[in-house]
Order: C-alpha cells, then sequence, then structure tokens
C-alpha cells in the first residue's frame, strides 16, 4: 500500500497462491486508478479481487476498496462504497503486517487531500454512527503501528500538512481542535504560499477551539511570534488580552452553526482564498 513504511516481501518469498492474489489485488489498483465504472469495479472485488491475509487469501472488503479509492480520488466508487455498505465501509483490515484500527480512511484522505471523499466519510460518520463512536473515530489516531502517520489524529495531519480544506470539513462534524501547538510551529517554519496555507489552518483551529488558552511558548520570543500572528492574536494566545471581537463572533458560529459557515459572506468564510488577517487592528 502506498501509504506504508514497509516493502512488501519480494516475490521470490511468494507462494503460488500468494502470487495470484497480487496479481489480483494489483489488476484491481490499476482498475480502479483507470476510473472504470463504480459497477464494474465492485463486480472485480466481490468475483475475483483477492488479498493474502493470515495464511489464506480472502475476498477485498469494501473498507480495502476505499482506500484504492481514495488514493485515486475515484469520487463515484467511493460515494456507492459508502452507500451500500455505510459505516462497514470504514473496516480496516490487516496491512500486511500488523491489524490495523482507528481512522486509517481519514488519514488517507488528508494526506492525499481528497476533499470530496473525505465529505462523504465525515458526514456518513455524523448522520450513521452512534455518536459517542462518531466522536472517537474523528479523534483516533493512526491505528497502524508501521504506517507513516501513526500516533497522529486526523486534525493533526492535516495541520501538519496545511490541508485546510481537510481541516475544516473535520472540525465542522466535531473533531477537536487540539493542534495549536503544531499550527503555530508550522507557521513559523513556512514561507509565501505555504505560510498563507499555515496561517488559515491556525485560524481555522482558532474558531473551533473552546475556551481561549494562553500558550506559555511565545513569551520566549514575543517580537517574533507577534510579527507572525499580528498584536491583538498574539495578546490573546499569549494570554495577556482578550481575543478580537471579530473573532469572537465568527467563534461562536462556528461552534453553534458549524454547518451554516457556508452562509456567512464570502470575505468571512473561512475555506475561502480571502482569509482572516490577524494582523489587521480589529476593534
Amino acid at each position: 500500500m502506498p501509504w506504508l513504511l514497509s516493502s512488501p516481501p519480494h516475490p521470490s518469498t511468494l507462494s503460488p497462491s500468494q502470487r495470484h492474489c497480487e496479481r489480483t489485488a494489483f489488476a484491481f489498483y490499476c482498475a480502479v486508478r483507470d476510473q472504470l465504472p463504480a459497477w464494474l469495479l465492485e463486480d472485480m472485488r466481490s468475483m475475483e479481487v483477492f488479498l493474502w491475509d493470515d495464511g489464506h487469501p480472502r475476498a477485498f472488503s469494501p473498507g480495502d476498496a476505499l482506500m484504492y479509492a481514495l488514493v485515486h480520488d475515484h469520487q463515484d466508487y467511493a460515494r456507492y462504497l459508502l452507500r451500500s455498505f455505510s459505516v462497514k465501509a470504514l473496516h480496516v483490515s490487516q496491512c500486511g503486517i500488523c491489524q490495523s484500527s482507528g481512522s486509517v480512511h481519514l488519514h488517507v484522505a488528508v494526506r492525499y487531500n481528497r476533499t470530496a471523499i473525505l465529505g462523504l466519510m465525515v458526514d456518513l460518520v455524523k448522520e450513521s454512527a452512534p455518536e459517542g463512536w462518531c466522536q472517537e473515530y474523528l479523534n483516533s489516531c493512526g491505528g497502524c503501528a508501521h504506517g507513516a502517520d501513526a500516533g497522529k489524529t486526523p486534525v493533526q495531519l492535516a495541520v501538519e500538512l496545511s490541508r485546510a480544506d481537510c481541516l475544516l470539513l473535520l472540525l465542522a462534524h466535531g473533531a477537536r481542535p487540539n493542534a495549536l501547538d503544531a499550527a503555530l510551529l508550522r507557521l513559523a517554519a513556512s514561507g509565501g504560499a505555504e505560510r498563507r496555507d499555515a496561517q488559515h489552518c491556525l485560524e481555522l483551529l482558532l474558531l473551533f477551539a473552546p475556551e481561549p488558552v494562553a500558550l506559555c511558548c511565545l513569551r520566549d520570543e514575543p517580537q517574533r511570534w507577534q510579527s507572525l500572528l499580528g498584536r491583538n492574536v498574539f495578546g490573546w494566545l499569549s494570554g495577556s488580552a482578550p481575543p478580537p471581537l471579530l473573532l469572537q463572533a465568527l467563534r461562536t458560529i462556528a461552534q453553534a452553526v458549524p454547518g451554516q459557515m457556508s452562509l456567512l459572506p464570502t470575505f468571512l468564510q473561512p475555506h475561502r482564498e480571502l482569509r482572516l488577517d490577524f494582523s489587521l487592528p480589529w476593534k
């Protein structure tokens, strides 16, 4: 799998059954990559495609197929899988090395910046899953210890990669905004267009954060952070001033009715290119 760090076994060490599984899995991978129709892919998945699992071949699960749909941004097939199998399509099977768990599909969606499919997944989780499981799923870390994103929540990964659109989807559906420190570090380390994306992610975290949290680390280098954040936001995050009134108003809207953010005027919508400028002297 392209999101794993470890290499697959050398072909010479595989049994005939294992080689057959690899051939069918690769053929299915290519079919999804080539954007074949969803009905044809589903016929392949259910009748022709196999994975080697714990010493035995097994059919591809809907969750395995959803991984391929994410990698190749096959939105029609992802929609078909989610509609047909509901949350069962989010079940994670073995990675080939260990038993995986957690929100691996969300991590893959964020890493590949598949916002359309991510939106389908989080809508499904919000509407169909029990509330407790929904929160656990959105805030879980990558479950496979061999994965590149192990130990990170989808929100943390979105901040690390500056995936602002993915971050907004996660936060609006109830994921915890628990990556302020990472967002500040990302902002400080970036420049140019990357800095704009990093600032956008920080803005979104501040919109959905609960009560203001003073970050003492800002006091170590006040001039540097004030130049990056602007005087008002720096004062708020360092604990020396209240938050700007505009930010307070937007935070109230974001937290009370996150699904209504799109009804705001264009210049206030956090997913638009015209982003909030924290350096402005808001009154």
